[in-house]
């Protein structure tokens, strides 16, 4: 018996030293959201779709390494300006409550060095690509920037998401072959309704705390009509992707993929019926998966 109870009193001797010592990077994962990968996912496929589509399906090595770690770099320090812009916000939202600028584990100066550093990495990958790209990133910077503020002004910030999110679109496209296309603007378009869809399922999460504390969201916006308009905002979605899938001749794998995502939003749709706020996260999520099968429609068409 006393050997069990010394084996419990040095585990807990253990866990205090661990407490006591956590390197503070944690926190920084954290902050960055590297922990939860969702969002690099969601801002990753359509990346990789436009890379694929521009390269005609095969991408240089350089470009898939630099778009990769960009989209990487770039979803974490749109996360930290988030943390940063919502700090006096989040300790009342039950769903963000224990972020790490709300516990004070990192100070708001931290938090904008961070981030800082986290773009500058990310702009320098860009400055091994050429010029026009170069250009389209100071843009993306903008318009990453701009979303966590967008929340106090507009009730459309999932719109300034899409945007920010889709803009590696246009990047990709210049970085494979030095100019815009048609359908560079059409799966851009695509992207930023798919955007809008799914934030608004995430913005549903919180409604409830938004409406209390004064932060505007599209979930607010279209209160009763939420689930209508999302559903309207995923038909022209896959719409102006059937656009695209038309005028470059895809192949029939795409089309699957396109009847897969239509599944996917569907099942969607019917997990946020009741608007309760675990299922609509668990929407939110599942646009991972409709985001991969349509990247695997356009790598298997090409």
């Amino acid at each position: 018996m006393k050997f069990i109870q010394s084996i419990i009193t040095g585990a807990n001797k253990c866990k205090e030293l661990l407490d006591q010592h956590l390197p503070r990077w944690i926190d920084f994962i954290q902050l960055a959201r590297l922990d939860r990968p969702i969002g690099i996912y969601l801002l990753l496929w359509p990346t990789l779709w436009a890379l694929w589509l521009a390269a005609e399906g095969t991408p240089t090595v350089h470009n898939l390494v630099v778009f990769i770690l960009g989209a990487i770099l770039t979803r974490s320090a749109g996360c930290v300006i988030n943390d940063y812009a919502d700090r006096h916000f989040d300790g009342q939202v039950k769903r963000t409550h224990q972020r790490p600028l709300v516990t004070r584990k990192i100070t708001p100066k931290e938090a904008l060095v961070f981030a800082a550093c986290l773009f500058l990495v990310a702009f320098l990958l860009v400055l091994t690509t050429n010029t026009l790209t170069i250009y389209l990133s100071f843009a993306a910077l903008l318009l990453a920037s701009a979303y966590p503020f967008a929340k106090r002004h507009t009730y459309l910030p999932q719109v300034v998401l899409g945007a920010a999110f889709g803009w590696s679109i246009p990047m990709a496209f210049a970085a494979e072959i030095g100019t815009l296309t048609t359908q560079t603007w059409l799966l851009f378009t695509a992207n930023l309704l798919w955007t809008v869809a799914y934030d608004t399922q995430y913005a549903m999460v919180d409604r409830d705390d938004d409406l209390q504390i004064g932060i505007k969201s599209t979930a607010i916006l279209f209160g009763e009509m939420d689930n209508l308009l999302i559903g309207c905002f995923q038909t022209f979605t896959l719409i102006a992707l059937l656009m695209i899938g038309l005028q470059l001749q895809l192949a029939w794998p795409f089309y699957l993929s396109l009847v897969v995502a239509a599944a996917g939003f569907i099942h969607q749709q019917w997990l946020t019926r009741n608007r309760e706020r675990g299922p609509c996260f668990k929407a939110f999520l599942a646009n991972h998966w409709v985001g991969a099968a349509l990247f695997l429609g356009f790598a298997c068409s090409l």
